[in-house]
């Protein structure tokens, strides 16, 4: 499990720089409930403080947390994703 989930995030990029998830260190960590059967990913986040930078520091997050969840749900297609 663990080397599927490393491979997500090495596959998952970031539009901007192109460099990946892990790269990046914008998943703070992966916990996996077996009796939900869900993978829920904890997202470190960044706050900027001017309104620009967050409109568009939303908009890239939420491709990030776009392509995350498409990649999990193709490692574990049985299994629940949650992001955090």
């Amino acid at each position: 499990m663990a080397q599927k989930i490393e491979a997500v995030l090495d596959r998952v990029k970031e539009p901007e720089s192109l460099l990946t998830v892990a790269q990046l260190g914008l998943v703070k960590k992966v916990r996996y409930n077996k009796v939900r059967r869900k993978l829920c990913v904890f997202i470190n986040t960044i706050h900027p403080g001017k309104c620009a930078c967050t409109v568009l520091s939303a908009l890239v997050l939420s491709t990030i947390l776009e392509g995350l969840t498409r990649e999990f749900k193709k490692e574990f297609p049985d299994l629940g994703i949650e992001m955090i």
